[in-house]
């Protein structure tokens, strides 16, 4: 049980008030801060902090892996399979997907024989592994996420009442199903230059006039959504593909989970995300940094999905728990009253425990270690009768562990 420091990344998309304020930190922060890692992905490792000196959490667990991560060690590589974050997205994540486990050790070994250097920004696969990943709202959090039933998204394209769109409902219409959904989006997000200059300011103004209508409207919020993205990325086709998206907004304490090939993009709002212990990312667009659309095309995932809202299930052990099929990690919150017993963390080892609110202890063998809000403890397979209980009020932490992985 040993205080464990994030590592801070910087993307443009981050926030410049949302992990400061979380982190007790002055704000405004000098560059947008985007995600707070807790793990030990070699990109940027956490480090854990004991009397004063630092040293890095993969450091730690290649020095012993048997002791930090007792049985995970042999079924994970002596890895830990998962990468816990805190995430603050203040303008739209790129459009994108992530890779089946045989996607990506075959992208990996294939960018690793061409010579492409892992730092490359035009690195497709920095590792061979998938990347499943749940994220849970902290505050209300706006994402688009998988292919929305085609016939609905008939519905809106006729609603924007644009001609440029006909011949794409209609096409879409002939064939409601994965195969057109794949044309569709194929072709639009490899239309050219010219056509899709003369298409997109046509469909944005739809988009207007479809808001300036009078009574309600079916799809207020994706076409809100897709006027909001063009704001960001001018000229950008991804603005044109998350037409076919199904648009969600998770309150405080609910969560989505994103199994491999589902095209998705973050719109805003701060969540604790968990995932595989990966760093790949395929991206179709809405961003500056590299895309690659026929290996984005290569791993998709087309069939039309009604992604469900994962609402937490009550642990029995005071806390509740996000069920998913992931076997490299499981996800619980703890809310913690002011002036409580301590609860016990029956499954934080090998893991990572996160304080979101509030500041809590922990306890184990007579030791005590308190956790600030942003602050988070790293729990290795031989600490064993973790307690944590809530001080100065009233607190909530979440603990990350290792899913079943028999």
């Amino acid at each position: 049980m040993q205080e464990l420091v994030g590592a801070l990344r910087s993307y443009a998309w981050g926030s410049r008030t949302a992990l400061a304020q979380l982190c007790g930190r002055p704000v405004p922060s000098a560059h947008p801060e985007a995600e707070l890692w807790f793990g030990a992905h070699p990109a940027d490792p956490a480090h854990i902090k004991t009397n004063g000196n630092t040293r890095s959490l993969l450091a730690v667990l290649d020095a012993d892996p048997v002791h930090e991560l007792g049985p995970v060690a042999e079924a994970f590589g002596d890895r830990l399979p998962f990468l816990l974050k805190i995430l603050a997205a203040e303008e739209p994540l790129s459009l994108q997907a992530h890779p089946s486990s045989a996607q990506a050790r075959a992208g990996f070994e294939r960018e690793n024989r061409t010579g492409v250097p892992l730092d490359s920004p035009l690195r497709n696969y920095r590792d061979d592994s998938h990347k499943p990943e749940l994220v849970v709202a902290l505050e209300r959090f706006e994402a688009l996420a998988g292919f929305r039933d085609p016939h609905r998204t008939v519905d809106l394209l006729r609603a924007l009442n644009v001609p440029g769109l006909n011949v794409y409902a209609e096409l879409l219409a002939a064939q409601p199903d994965s195969a057109g959904l794949r044309t569709l989006f194929t072709t639009w997000i490899t239309l050219p230059p010219a056509a899709l200059s003369a298409l997109l300011p046509t469909v944005l103004e739809g988009c207007v006039r479809y808001l300036s209508g009078k009574g309600a409207r079916e799809f207020t919020a994706e076409v809100r959504t897709a006027l909001e993205l063009a704001e960001v990325y001018p000229g950008d086709a991804g603005v044109l593909a998350a037409l076919l998206l199904n648009r969600l907004t998770l309150e405080p304490g609910q969560a989505l989970f994103l199994a491999a090939g589902n095209l998705h993009a973050y719109l805003r709002g701060v969540g604790v995300e968990i995932m595989a212990n990966s760093d790949n990312v395929l991206r179709g667009g809405l961003t500056p940094k590299h895309v690659d659309v026929p290996e984005l095309l290569r791993v998709l995932d087309f069939e039309p999905i009604d992604l469900p809202i994962i609402e937490p299930e009550p642990g029995g052990d005071g806390g509740v728990r996000y069920r998913t099929p992931a076997p490299e990690f499981a996800l619980c919150r703890f809310d913690l009253p002011a002036g409580a017993e301590p609860v016990v963390l029956a499954d934080a080892g090998p893991g990572i425990v996160l304080c979101t609110e509030g500041t809590v202890e922990l306890f184990q063998n007579g030791r005590v270690l308190t956790v600030e809000r942003g602050g988070a403890a790293w729990i290795s397979a031989a600490d064993t009768d973790i307690r944590a209980r809530a001080i100065r009020g009233a607190a909530q932490l979440f603990s990350a562990c290792v899913g079943n992985h028999h």
